[in-house]
């Protein structure tokens, strides 16, 4: 072998080896870059996804509920079934089962998708209906929502009594069929 093909068969390995560098970084780098970008993915979005789907919600002091995801909002959901609707503020939820693989970025919600728990919850006090409250500390209300503020509802209880539960304390609304 000439040392001219000794120099080229040199060349050949140096720019392999470089070749398999060059691709082992390039590979970590996307790694990297898919964390990164993960990192950006919300429950409400990864939520929005599964809508139209069966899921279950660990929710502290109530349990696992489960039903049909109608709606998702900025920081809250509805979940139907059997008879009944809950409204779920994002921050009280435990755990999600059966969620889509997917997510659909907050830039791809409509406008009626950004709607916050307050919009919900005006909706309910248009209805009068009739709902089960459960709050943080275990406790639960039935009552009607007559009024939605900026940081509480004001509801009447089923002795007619007043009552004021600000969203910090809300697990769920649970709205019933009368």
């Amino acid at each position: 072998m000439s040392w001219e093909h000794e120099l080229f068969a040199l060349f050949d390995d140096l720019e392999g080896h470089a070749a398999a560098l060059w691709e082992a970084d390039r590979e970590a780098e996307l790694a990297d870059r898919a964390r990164t970008e993960y990192a950006t993915v919300t429950l409400a979005s990864r939520l929005m996804a599964s809508r139209g789907r069966a899921v279950a919600l660990d929710l502290p002091h109530v349990g696992r509920v489960e039903g049909t995801l109608d709606r998702v909002g900025d920081g809250w959901c509805l979940l139907s079934g059997a008879g009944q609707d809950w409204i779920v503020p994002l921050p009280a939820v435990g755990a999600v089962h059966g969620a889509a693989e997917r997510s659909v970025p907050e830039v791809a919600w409509s406008p009626v998708d950004r709607l916050g728990l307050r919009s919900a919850l005006r909706r309910v006090a248009d209805a009068d209906a009739r709902c089960l409250l459960h709050l943080r500390d275990g406790s639960r209300h039935e009552a009607r929502v007559e009024r939605v503020g900026a940081d509480f509802l004001e509801c009447r209880d089923t002795a007619g009594g007043a009552l004021l539960v600000p969203y910090a304390a809300l697990v769920a609304v649970q709205r019933r069929d009368d």
